[in-house]
């Protein structure tokens, strides 16, 4: 059986998506929408009979669907997703999963009702080495986490607005939050303090801080620092250090460092996170079975719930609980 699947947006994510799917047995990107059909016919042109659209609902009343893609900019978030859960369509939806906590807990509560399969693109926790990093760290204590996400402004319009992006630590350092959590627990407290340095004087209209740093307590007991800047005029880093009882663990997309008393281990990440995170989705849609999935929906608002959070304590320059 041949899987029809849409994808929702018509940016590099959505072709990046769309290219690992066309080129998977038994799929078939079956449908683009744009916010223009113009603009989905461009990327509909790279998938052999792929039917472009400009807006949802056309999408799903002109082209059965067995999944969707939503690879849109954090700030269009809801209606999408909402059309997608009343029609009973699985989707994958890039993260973050909005600029605020109040929309992704709109759409929770309708995935949950409704029981759908779905997916969040944290690929970070599909790298061979964040699997590696879980199993070595079983056993053992972890006592605190230095994470960062040290890089420059990316050029699109909605990105240096925070009602566009949710600022830098919900659209990109969110990955470093969710690696945390993913192995090493949830989150209990955060404060976070926020500056705008640089940008704002370099670039018209940026309302986003290019600077930030995250204390945050973890429910085991352990605590974590996260730094961020996007006023790096280098290529930058990402990547989260791990201190437990029986050695340093070292991330970043390239590898997994892990030193214990005199040894120094390095393992490269060999499969391309990207494609397994589409083929294990895939197979879930196909099977009904998504218990392979790493970061569902409900699962990734919990990170959403973090990042939410850091902003809100920056605000108001207090540390937040989180429930």
């Amino acid at each position: 059986m041949t899987l029809n699947i849409g994808l929702i947006g018509t940016g590099s994510f959505s072709q990046k998506h769309g290219d690992i799917l066309s080129g998977m047995e038994g799929v078939r990107v079956a449908a683009v929408c744009g916010s223009s059909s113009e603009k989905a016919a461009v990327l509909a042109g790279r998938y052999p009979s792929a039917a472009a659209y400009g807006g949802v609902t056309d999408m799903l009343e002109g082209t059965k669907l067995d999944a969707a893609y939503i690879c849109v900019p954090p700030f269009a978030h809801g209606d999408i997703e909402l059309a997608l859960v009343s029609a009973g369509i699985p989707f994958l939806v890039e993260k973050p999963l909005g600029t605020d906590l109040e929309t992704p807990t709109a759409i929770l509560e309708q995935v949950t009702a409704k029981g759908l399969i779905t997916s969040v693109g944290y690929h970070f926790r599909y790298m061979d080495n964040a699997a590696r990093a879980k199993e070595l760290l079983a056993g053992q204590t972890a006592g605190m986490a230095i994470g960062r996400w040290l890089g420059g402004m990316p050029g699109v319009y909605w990105w240096r607005k925070q009602e566009g992006s949710g600022g830098q630590i919900m659209e990109q350092t969110t990955h470093i939050v969710d690696l945390l959590r993913y192995l090493m627990g949830e989150v209990t407290e955060v404060y976070a303090a926020y500056a705008q340095r640089v940008m704002h004087e370099q670039m018209d209209g940026v309302t986003v801080p290019d600077v930030g740093a995250l204390t945050l307590k973890m429910a085991s007991g352990a605590v974590a620092s996260i730094t961020n800047t996007c006023m790096s005029p280098h290529a930058g880093s990402a990547g989260l250090q791990i201190y437990a009882s029986e050695g340093l663990l070292e991330l970043d997309h390239q590898q997994l460092a892990y030193t214990t008393e005199g040894q120094s281990v390095i393992h490269k990440n060999r499969t391309d996170p990207y494609k397994l995170e589409n083929e294990i989705f895939v197979q879930a849609v196909r099977s009904g079975d998504a218990s392979a999935i790493r970061s569902s929906y409900a699962d990734a608002w919990r990170t959403q719930q973090v990042t939410a959070a850091a902003n809100r304590s920056a605000m108001i320059e207090q540390p937040v609980r989180i429930i």
